[in-house]
C-alpha cells in the first residue's frame, strides 16, 4: 500500500474519528456526573435544566427548550420530574395562555448552593482544572453551536 492510500484509509479509521471521540467523551461525562449528582436528587439532564432556570427564571419552556438545544416535547418530562421534586412549578402565562413558564420554588433556589460543589467535584474526579475547561469547552465550540462569552486579558 503506497503512502497516500495508507494516509486515506487513515482516515476512515474509527479511533481518528472526531464523531467518534465526542459520543464516546459525552458519554463518559454523563457516567462521571452521575454520582456527584446523585446526592443531589439530579439526573444530568435535569441539572442541566436548573443550571439554567438558575441563570434566570422564569422561563418559558419555548424558551428553556432552545437553550438546550431540546425540543420541549423532550423537555417536557424533565420539568414535569423536577415539578414533583418540588424543585420548578409551570404556570401559563398570564397574558398568552399559550405560553407555558417554568420557575424555580424555594426548594430550587436552595439547590442551587448545594450544587456550586458540582464544578470542584469534576474537575477532582478527571484530574484537570477550570482553565483546561475553558479551553476544551472553547476548542468544542464549533461542534456544539453553543454561545459562549469570549474570555478576554482585560
Amino acid at each position: 500500500m503506497t503512502e497516500s492510500a495508507q494516509s486515506a484509509d487513515d482516515l476512515l479509521t474509527l479511533d481518528n474519528q472526531v464523531c467518534f471521540a465526542l459520543v464516546t467523551a459525552a458519554r463518559n461525562v454523563v457516567a462521571i456526573y452521575r454520582p456527584i449528582l446523585e446526592p443531589l436528587g439530579l439526573t444530568h439532564p435535569q441539572y442541566l435544566v436548573m443550571l439554567a432556570l438558575w441563570e434566570r427564571s422564569p422561563r418559558s419552556l419555548r424558551e428553556l427548550a432552545a437553550e438546550l438545544a431540546l425540543d420541549p416535547a423532550t423537555l417536557s418530562p424533565l420539568v414535569k420530574r423536577l415539578e414533583a421534586q418540588g424543585l420548578v412549578t409551570k404556570s401559563r402565562r398570564e397574558l398568552d395562555e399559550r405560553v407555558l413558564d417554568v420557575r424555580l420554588t424555594d426548594a430550587g433556589r436552595r439547590l442551587r448552593r448545594r450544587a456550586l460543589e458540582v464544578p470542584a467535584k469534576v474537575m477532582e474526579s478527571v484530574g484537570t482544572d477550570a482553565a483546561s475547561l475553558v479551553a476544551l469547552r472553547d476548542a468544542l465550540a464549533p461542534f456544539s453551536g453553543a454561545r459562549h462569552p469570549q474570555i478576554t486579558d482585560g
